[in-house]
């Protein structure tokens, strides 16, 4: 039985995996500097950030925006986390999860590549063991690129008509698909979803939202 592609029912069970923040861009070179003296920074060395607060941080508005949305929508089986988050080299992570600067460094040194084995490996083998515990029932949303196949490739492999995306997000930027998410979780009312396998991934550019409020996902 493939699940629904729009916002369903009450009682559908659903977890997110939320693309990583990009390891190489300026705000994480800022945040990993081993002289850097911000506090995020030096908490990240001494006793460590967990992996949603240095992707926030390195990400900025489209993290932020994912991580909030995931937690505001999620609806998942007992025992299994309703966001993990996919990284360069180390699998499927839960965002709650702690990380030293070193640890960070390991998960991300990898090209996000569906040619790359240090990335693809441990992907496959986690999202394995996720559809194994969630059943044939519980839709999995993709929160990233779904125009490129170093997510849609691995994943869809595993989860077949599971996986499903925002049918909003074809066409838009990653802040506008951050702004987006932001505002759904303040109107609570939770976007569209389509299956990867058979929708229009490729969608003509939407009009552009208004500014977001500085208060929102504080």
């Amino acid at each position: 039985m493939a699940p629904k592609s729009t916002k369903d029912t009450e009682t559908a069970r659903r977890i997110f995996l939320l693309s990583p923040a990009k390891a190489s861009g300026v705000r994480a070179k800022f945040l990993l500097r081993h002289d850097a003296d911000f506090p995020l920074a030096v908490r990240l060395r001494q006793e460590g950030l967990t992996l949603g607060e240095a992707f926030s941080f390195i990400s900025g508005l489209y993290f932020r925006g994912k991580l909030a949305y995931a937690t505001a929508f999620a609806q998942p089986p007992s025992n299994i986390p309703g966001a993990l988050v996919i990284t360069a080299c180390g699998g499927l992570v839960a965002p709650e999860t702690l990380f030293t600067r070193e640890g960070l460094c390991k998960i991300s040194s990898a090209p996000l590549s569906a040619s790359e084995a240090r990335y693809r490996i441990p992907l496959e083998r986690d999202a394995r063991l996720l559809a194994q515990r969630i059943g044939n029932y519980c839709q999995v949303i993709l929160l990233g690129s779904i125009a490129t196949p170093k997510y849609v490739e691995p994943l869809l492999e595993i989860f077949g008509e599971r996986l499903l995306f925002p049918s909003e997000f074809a066409g838009r930027g990653d802040m506008s698909r951050g702004g987006l998410m932001l505002r759904c979780v303040r109107s609570g009312a939770p976007l569209d979803y389509a299956p990867v396998a058979t929708a229009n991934r490729h969608g003509s550019r939407p009009p552009k939202l208004p500014p977001i409020s500085l208060q929102m996902g504080r």
